[in-house]
This record gives C-alpha cells, sequence and structure tokens, in this order.
C-alpha cells in the first residue's frame, strides 16, 4: 500500500459555541474561542489518500486532481469565511478542529476518483492539531431556529 499527501491551507474565523448551554457553560467550557464575533485560525490541511499505485501512471491518485478536487470541495468554501455562518455544510456544527475533519471526510471521500481516503490532518496552529482516519462518528447539528445564521449586530 502507498500513501500520497496534498497539504491546503486557508484561513477561516469561528466561533465555538453550544446553542444549548447557557452563555456561563460557553463561557466556561470554550472560553476565548466563544468571543461573540469568533475568532480566526490559519489553518493546514493534509489529505492522505492510500492505493496501489497505477501501473500505467505510477499514481495511486494524480495530485493536481486531488488538488483540484480539494479547493472546489474544501478550500474555496472555507476560506476566508466565518465557518459557522458562511458554509452550508457546516452550519449547525460546532466548528471544533475535531468536527471540521469529520466533516471534511464527508465532504472528500465520495470525490475521489482513484485510491482510497486515508487520513485528514488538520492544523488549527502549530501547537493544535486533529487526525481523522475515517471511523464512524456522528456530528450534532443544531437546527436554524437554534443557531444563528449571521454574526450578531454590535452596536
Amino acid at each position: 500500500m502507498v500513501y500520497v499527501t496534498r497539504k491546503a491551507h486557508f484561513s477561516a474565523a469561528h466561533r465555538l459555541y453550544n446553542p444549548t448551554f447557557t452563555d456561563e457553560q460557553n463561557e466556561r467550557v470554550f472560553d476565548k474561542c466563544n468571543n461573540l464575533l469568533g475568532h480566526g485560525h490559519n489553518y493546514t490541511l493534509e489529505v492522505t489518500v492510500r492505493g496501489i499505485p497505477d501501473p500505467a501512471t505510477g499514481y495511486v491518485i494524480d495530485l493536481k486532481i486531488l488538488k483540484d478536487i480539494l479547493d472546489h470541495v474544501i478550500i474555496d468554501k472555507v476560506d476566508h469565511k466565518h465557518l459557522n455562518y458562511d458554509v452550508e455544510f457546516l452550519r449547525g456544527i460546532i466548528p471544533t478542529v475535531e468536527n471540521l475533519c469529520v466533516a471534511f471526510w464527508q465532504e472528500l471521500e465520495p470525490n475521489l476518483p482513484s485510491g482510497t481516503l486515508h487520513s485528514i490532518r488538520l492544523f488549527e496552529s502549530d501547537q493544535n492539531l486533529c487526525d481523522y482516519f475515517g471511523e464512524p462518528v456522528e456530528l450534532p447539528r443544531w437546527t436554524s431556529a437554534e443557531v444563528p445564521t449571521h454574526l450578531p449586530s454590535v452596536v
């Protein structure tokens, strides 16, 4: 088995907030990450595909094609966006690095033309990262009635 990895970067804002918590619980659990208007990160995404290289090309997956898929399916949708409000496939999900990995997997996996998605590694910062290998994970998703659809007005 051969493993190939493509790296991509994006910048995005998010707010860690659980609509079923009180303001005090959200503050206690998420601390600075619960900032009302959100806060930003410069993320690094690594996507690894495994498989047997095609005898005609030597590729598990053509990395140019993987780049195009990553850009179209993930990066173009999340780069310079507020993950809580601007990204439809993240709507209603607490955008932790863990939940982002699972959601990115769900978006990418059906779009790969060859190989098998092996892992997603997402760096939220130099110190914080998450690895996900595709095990079944149910992402809690709140309804639009529970989750704001736009940034709050600040006067």
